[in-house]
C-alpha cells in the first residue's frame, strides 16, 4: 500500500526568497513534501520588484489575485507584459523576468513552479536591476516635479504673508 499524506497548509508563514521578495509560504517540498510542483503567495506593495532571475529548467505560471502589475523578461528585460487581476502568465523555464508594481495599489500573485521548491535553481541577475532604472525615474521624476510644484507654491505663499 502507498503511504502519501494529503496535507494542509494553512496561511501565516513567510520567507525571504532568492529572489529579493518576501512571500506567504504555500506548498513546498519544505511544508508538504512536494516534489514536482509548488504554489506559494507573493504580495508586492507599489514600486517593488524582485531581483532579475531565471528558474533554470523550471516552468513558472503566475496569476494575478489582486490588482496589477508588469512583467519583465528578455536577456535585458526588454520585454513587458501588463498583467491585470485575473489574468495569468506563463514563464518558459530559463527566461529572465522580474515582476515589478508600477502601480499605486497593491498586487497579490500565486505562483506555481514545475519544482518542488522556487528556490531551486533559482539563478539571480541582479546586474539586470540597472535595465529597471529607466521605468523607476519616470515615476520618481513626476513625483519630484509634483513635489517641486507644491514647495514653490508654499515658498510663494510664505512669501506673500511675510509682505502683510
Amino acid at each position: 500500500m502507498i503511504n502519501k499524506e494529503v496535507k494542509l497548509i494553512k496561511p501565516g508563514k513567510q520567507y525571504f526568497g532568492g529572489q529579493g521578495v518576501t512571500y506567504n509560504a504555500g506548498i513546498s517540498r519544505k511544508t508538504a513534501g512536494s516534489e514536482k510542483v509548488c504554489m506559494n503567495i507573493l504580495p508586492m506593495p507599489p514600486g517593488v520588484h524582485s531581483i532579475p532571475h531565471i528558474h533554470k529548467e523550471i516552468e513558472t505560471i503566475a496569476y494575478l489575485l489582486e490588482g496589477e502589475c508588469t512583467l519583465f523578461y528578455g536577456e535585458k528585460l526588454e520585454n513587458f507584459i501588463s498583467v491585470k487581476k485575473g489574468e495569468q502568465i506563463f514563464i518558459p523555464e530559463n527566461v529572465p523576468h522580474t515582476p515589478f508594481n508600477q502601480s499605486k495599489n497593491d498586487c497579490i500573485w500565486v505562483v506555481v513552479h514545475s519544482s518542488g521548491d522556487d528556490q531551486d535553481e533559482l539563478i539571480s541577475m541582479p546586474e539586470l536591476t540597472k535595465e529597471l532604472d529607466k521605468y523607476k525615474r519616470k515615476s520618481e521624476v513626476k513625483s519630484i516635479k509634483i513635489k517641486s510644484k507644491t514647495s514653490n507654491i508654499l515658498s510663494k505663499q510664505n512669501l506673500h504673508r511675510k509682505v502683510e
